[in-house]
């Protein structure tokens, strides 16, 4: 493989940075977060749990920090046209980028989800191994979304000011989607979204897991089998407590059973991600292949 070399190159120079491991750390230390609500949620499982707790603040903004100046950097060192030297197309030198950016951040993100599996090993005791190995699975994906992502960026923009707002933006908007969301079916639909009894509409609830981190949690909320929802599973498990009232949107405690829109299902969760890994990622090759790159 041609592209091998610089994939090799690239994860090394991830590995051998303090961005990858600090990221790592800091999944762990969000990630490890024992309550009583999470147990009575999940039991034992309560340690995949911390999963998709450290993952769900830290990833994105993460990955995206480390991946969004894998190209700027070559074009303000000038060393894009060494790259461009070498016998690949410009289709496996972005391929390359992806590969070795993937496996890096892959491996601290590994690293730092056997910290927490140990941890909860130790706390909490054995845990279901199938649901580990689908909760780690569906992790990978999503750290692939935000490889992709930040290498989207990175094609798009030339210099690196500009792609370090994009990123945060996109942050922001990722932090603030409910509220987003909410305003925007208020503003189309005529009626106030109260989130403590939210409606029973399939196109809102839809809009809520659209981004990659939304369909994550659906998709990890299904493994752990807490509920449908873009919400944390310490959440779900509270919103379907009776006598209880949480601003959170759970499909459970918004649709009479039998009345939930098929695409709502958790398993179009997996499409979503795999959606936005793979059209940010032809755009990505579409924009590095025919454009000035110089």
């Amino acid at each position: 493989m041609q592209w091998s070399p610089l994939a090799r190159s690239e994860c090394r120079t991830v590995l051998t940075s303090k961005g990858a491991w600090i990221l790592a750390v800091l999944i762990v230390l969000k990630g490890f977060s024992p309550t009583y609500t999470g147990w009575d949620a999940v039991g034992q499982n309560i340690t995949i749990g911390y999963i998709q707790i450290g993952v769900s603040l830290f990833l994105p903004i993460g990955v995206l920090l480390l991946t969004y100046q894998s190209l700027i950097s070559e074009r303000t060192s000038g060393s894009i046209k060494f790259l461009l030297a070498l016998p690949i197309t410009r289709a496996q030198l972005l391929f390359g980028k992806v590969a070795g950016r993937f496996a890096a951040i892959g491996a601290s993100i590994l690293a730092a989800i056997l910290a927490l599996s140990g941890i909860g090993l130790i706390e909490h005791g054995g845990f279901s191994v199938l649901q580990f190995v689908e909760t780690v699975l569906a992790t990978l994906l999503l750290i692939g979304v935000f490889v992709v992502l930040g290498i989207l960026v990175s094609t798009v923009t030339q210099r690196t000011v500009t792609a370090a707002a994009l990123a945060f933006a996109y942050f922001l908007t990722d932090l603030f989607w409910d509220s987003i969301v909410m305003k925007l079916y208020t503003a189309v639909a005529g009626v106030p979204v109260d989130p403590y009894n939210a409606p029973a509409s399939g196109p809102l609830f839809l809009a809520l897991r659209l981004t990659p981190g939304g369909a994550y949690n659906v998709l990890t909320n299904w493994i752990l089998g807490v509920g449908n929802s873009a919400e944390l599973f310490t959440t779900v498990y509270i919103k379907l407590k009776p006598g209880t009232g949480i601003n959170a949107f759970v499909v459970e405690a918004a649709f009479e059973s039998g009345a939930v829109p098929w695409y709502l299902h958790p398993a179009l969760s997996l499409a979503i991600l795999l959606a936005w890994l793979v059209v940010p990622l032809v755009l990505a090759r579409r924009l590095f292949t025919r454009g000035d790159i110089l």
